[in-house]
């Protein structure tokens, strides 16, 4: 079914996708920001590790819990203003956290922080397919390597700001009053894409159609090996190759590094390869970095096999956005649906890894992700929708009446 939304014919082509491209580094500024204050806080609180776990769980929940809210929202009130109003909640969620006086109050504080991240997620991420798929080609691995990006230089900031014991209240609130200020003007470049009055809207909270439900279990292998690679991959490298405490410490930027590096360059691969040969060379790579993870004894092969496992998964979550982007008459919705089965991956690969260690061993942990890494491979047709010129029945966006629309697949 096809349906009809209002484009503003008056946004450049190259502005709306330079615009979102902003938004995304924007949001990723903001994760990139409270990640490199966490030890502040556990040391303000005295929190133990678990303690810290538990805080740091809920984040992913209130992600998890608010992520369907955000379809209606978009119906509600447009593309534009949605973006506009959920990156801007989320940025002031930055400066929430530090001022929590407690365990049971930080873990408040950050259910919110993970709903305004969540919503403000699938927002942008339907803008961007709804853009990508005006271009006509191949945007998203690029808009999610911005979101990297900016979460690299954030922390950068970030590490800076604790090695100079700035207090991180005064710190993240005036970050999160600098983003704030910076999403606003970057927001005007949005089309104002809206769906027709007589369009339903869609329900508060509904289960994925079972085709994303497909496309959001690809996504899941996806980021379980994102996940344990970020938070085990030093804990591996001293552990079970007895790297230093330099190397294995530097092995999250690293990875970090080569997922965002990997996503900016993936647009120009998806657009030559197309959307399912990519996804099928992702997953033999991804599986190759298993192996030499898994047979590693020394840091030489595991550090390389990390890489491979980055490059491998990078753009497959921007191809499962893409292609649920082309599911059903309300992008936004569809979006959500394997953004939640997507990232409920990132909240339990952590605890996963962590309890099959315990039962067995690291390296018989990363032999799981290296057979979740194969199924990407094995499960690469899913992600056909992402192909600019396969069939779907995404919305079709039209001008106004009595104004003149602007091809976006001109440039």
């Amino acid at each position: 079914m096809t349906t009809a939304t209002t484009l503003d014919p008056l946004v450049e082509p190259r502005r709306s996708r330079r615009s979102i491209a902003l938004v995304f580094g924007v949001h990723g500024a903001v994760g990139g920001t409270f990640v490199t204050r966490i030890p502040w806080l556990q040391e303000r609180l005295d929190l133990s590790p678990g303690q810290l776990g538990l805080a740091l769980v809920m984040p992913a929940i209130g992600s998890s819990l608010a992520m369907p809210l955000a379809g209606r929202f978009v119906h509600r009130y447009g593309g534009r203003a949605a973006v506009r109003a959920l990156i801007s909640l989320w940025c002031l969620a930055l400066a929430l956290p530090a001022l929590a006086p407690s365990l049971p109050a930080l873990c408040a504080v950050l259910l919110v922080y993970g709903a305004t991240a969540g919503m403000a997620d699938v927002a942008m991420n339907a803008q961007g397919v709804e853009i990508e798929q005006r271009l006509g080609r191949s945007i998203m691995s690029g808009l999610h390597g911005m979101w990297s990006a900016g979460g690299l230089l954030a922390s950068g900031f970030g590490i800076l700001a604790a090695h100079l014991a700035l207090d991180a209240r005064l710190q993240l609130a005036a970050t999160a009053l600098v983003l704030l200020a910076l999403a606003q003007p970057v927001c005007r470049g949005l089309p104002d894409l809206r769906a027709p009055a007589e369009a339903e809207a869609p329900p508060r909270f509904t289960l994925p159609p079972r085709s994303s439900l497909v496309i959001g279990l690809v996504g899941f292998c996806a980021v379980f090996g994102e996940g344990a690679s970020m938070d085990w991959s030093g804990v591996y490298l001293k552990d079970v190759t007895g790297a230093s405490a330099t190397v294995a410490a530097a092995s999250y930027t690293a990875f970090a590094l080569t997922m965002a590096v990997s996503r900016l360059a993936g647009d120009a691969v998806i657009r030559r390869l197309g959307a399912v040969r990519t996804s099928r060379l992702s997953g033999a790579v991804a599986t190759l970095g298993g192996v030499l993870v898994v047979t590693a004894d020394t840091p030489a092969l595991a550090i390389p096999g990390f890489a491979l496992i980055g490059v491998g998964v990078a753009v497959i979550v921007p191809l499962a956005f893409a292609a649920a982007g082309r599911i059903g008459s309300n992008p936004s919705q569809s979006i959500a649906g394997v953004a939640t089965v997507t990232y409920t991956s990132g909240l339990i690969a952590p605890a996963v890894i962590g309890a099959l260690a315990q039962a067995t061993s690291l390296t018989v942990s990363f032999g799981l992700v290296t057979l979740l890494a194969l199924a990407l491979l094995l499960s690469a047709g899913a992600l056909r929708r992402a192909e600019p010129d396969a069939p779907g029945d995404h919305v079709t966006a039209v001008a106004p009446e009595g104004a003149s629309g602007k091809d976006l697949s001109a440039i």
